[in-house]
Parts: C-alpha cells; sequence; structure tokens
C-alpha cells in the first residue's frame, strides 16, 4: 500500500490534497439544500456533509464552509430558519453538480439548471422535484469550528416526504430503489447497490442476514 505523511499532504499541489482529502474518508451523502431569501429568491446547492444526529427527535447536521464569502444557503437558513433535504438521484447528477459553481448572489441556481422548484403543502421553502427523498428541516442551533473555520448547523426534520416504493414495513427506507447516489470526494457519482441487512447484533449471538 501506498504511505503519505502529513507532511507529504502538506507539500501536494492544492487540487492534489483536496481530492485525496475529500475521497480517503470513505462515501458520503449527496443532497441537494434548498432555501429561499427574505426577497424570495430561491437557492439550492449540492452539500456533500449531511449526517444524521438523531432518532427522536429527529436531528441533522451538516458543515457550512467558511463565510469569508457570501454563503447563500447559510444566510438564508438563518434569516427564514427553514431549508429542505433532497436526495440526488443518478439522473440528476450533472445538474446537481453545477449548483457548486459560483454565481452572485441573488442568481437561483434553478435558473441555471435544470433542476426544478417544488412546493408543497403551504410550506415557505422550494424543494427539488423529483428527489424521491424529500425534508422538511428546521434550523436550530450552529456549533463554530475554529480548527477549520467552518460551522455545523443543526436542524431538526419538521416533515418528511418520500417514494412509497422504497419504504419497508419496520419504516427503513432502501435508497438503491430510488436510484440515490452518493458522493466520492467532491465531484464522483456512485451508484450504491445493497448488499444486504442484517439483523439487530447483540453480544455473544451470531449476526444474521434480515433476509430481505
Amino acid at each position: 500500500m501506498k504511505y503519505i505523511t502529513r507532511d507529504d499532504i502538506s507539500q501536494m499541489e492544492k487540487i492534489e490534497r483536496i481530492n485525496l482529502m475529500n475521497s480517503c474518508t470513505g462515501y458520503k451523502s449527496a443532497n441537494l439544500i434548498a432555501t429561499i431569501s427574505k426577497e424570495g429568491i430561491s437557492n439550492v446547492a449540492v452539500f456533500s456533509s449531511i449526517t444524521h444526529l438523531g432518532s427522536n427527535p429527529g436531528l441533522l447536521g451538516f458543515i457550512v464552509r467558511p463565510t469569508t464569502v457570501p454563503r447563500d444557503t447559510y444566510t438564508n437558513l438563518k434569516d427564514i430558519g427553514y431549508f429542505t433535504v433532497n436526495h440526488i438521484t443518478s439522473t440528476m447528477i450533472i445538474d446537481a453538480h453545477h449548483t457548486s459553481a459560483n454565481y452572485e448572489n441573488g442568481i437561483s441556481e434553478f435558473d441555471k439548471t435544470n433542476l426544478e422548484e417544488e412546493f408543497k403543502n403551504d410550506l415557505k421553502i422550494p424543494f427539488v422535484k423529483g428527489s424521491p427523498v424529500q425534508l422538511y428541516c428546521k434550523y436550530l442551533n450552529e456549533y463554530y469550528i475554529k480548527e477549520n473555520n467552518t460551522i455545523h448547523i443543526i436542524a431538526s426534520i419538521e416533515h418528511i416526504y418520500y417514494n412509497e416504493n422504497m419504504e419497508h414495513k419496520d419504516g427503513w427506507l432502501q435508497l438503491d430503489k430510488g436510484n440515490v447516489v452518493a458522493i466520492n470526494g467532491s465531484d464522483g457519482y456512485c451508484l450504491p447497490k445493497l448488499v444486504d441487512r442484517f439483523e439487530y447484533a447483540r453480544p455473544n449471538i451470531e449476526t444474521k442476514s434480515s433476509k430481505i
């Protein structure tokens, strides 16, 4: 196996370092976060840092990069207090990735891609049409990470929409049935396939497949 030290990493060319450090930690979630500004302008951006934080209450978190430059997602969710999380499918990856382009403040990525806004019930924040899992979330808190000047956003899950063909009787969602992708690094999109699912693990008892 190739061996690389911290000193080696620090001396790498920027793009090589970014690619290595973003991919060596494993696959990440691929989501589009949609927000809306006080002026009513929608924003949508790709994120690969969304993580489950708890089930009761339902909480999630994600990382916002340093706000030394304008971050529409961060500004909007702080101003409005709500946002949506939308899973990315294999047919959406080109447009989803394009949302990472650095457009000027006030320009909606919905207008620059084939992604479409979708409003549900009386909710004021747009979802991404065609996403098989859509979460409506409320901003709760944030924690500044001094080591790299980023912000960890904490939010509650207020509403959930998903395609019913993905749901199992115990409430588990089989994401590959919705063609949900994952991200390898910062620009590699992968289509995971379920290998197996297992029963609850207990000490000194053989772990068994749940035979999906």
